[in-house]
């Protein structure tokens, strides 16, 4: 975990302060969301001072998609200061997809 600073974007535009955060390793983050994972049930709460949540594979697709299965997925942050998220869309026992939001992070 490393101490960074973020840019905050207030409501007013008008302001934007700059604040310290911790980030995760994403070494670390892979790990819990792998763990997660292999459990294989839903959950959600604080990892490494971040809102999280992991949702399992479901056998119904999404709305209005050409996928056969719902994939898992884990996402751990805040979008637009950080935010990483994993998704299974090629199956449980494929390597997830994944997407990292770091433009909030102006100094590591």
């Amino acid at each position: 975990m490393i101490t960074a600073k973020a840019r905050i974007q207030t409501a007013d535009n008008d302001y934007m302060p700059t604040i310290p955060v911790f980030v995760p390793s994403l070494d670390e983050v892979r790990a819990f969301a792998n763990r997660l994972h292999a459990l294989g049930e839903t959950w959600g709460g604080e990892a490494f001072g971040w809102q999280a949540e992991y949702t399992p594979e479901r056998p119904e697709p999404p709305l209005e998609s050409k996928m056969t299965f719902t994939p898992a997925d884990f996402c751990i942050g805040e979008s637009g200061i950080w935010f990483f998220s994993m998704m299974w869309e090629h199956g449980r026992d494929a390597n997830p997809v994944e997407f990292l939001d770091d433009r909030g992070i102006v100094l590591q």
